[in-house]
């Protein structure tokens, strides 16, 4: 089941996603693949297989890392200016 510890697998999908991003991925696919990796941990990691509830968590985990970066790239580049 999903516990408070395992927000920290947030940054690490972050990370995921910006190493892919610098292996030359194009920007406009970064949130889905943000989703995929967070489904993909949800079913397999924090679920043990239950498709239904690691869909809906990995969901979850895969929006809230692609908004988190979102957000503090946009708090970063309005500082900038």
């Amino acid at each position: 089941m999903f516990e408070i510890h395992n927000v920290l697998l947030i940054p690490l999908i972050m990370g995921l996603v910006e190493a892919i991003k610098r292996a030359g991925v194009s920007k406009q696919f970064l949130p889905l693949i943000s989703i995929a990796i967070g489904i993909a941990i949800g079913v397999v990691y924090l679920t043990e297989f239950d498709l239904k509830q690691g869909v809906l968590v990995g969901t979850i985990l895969g929006l809230s890392a692609s908004g988190l970066y979102s957000g503090t790239k946009n708090t970063m580049e309005r500082e900038d200016k």
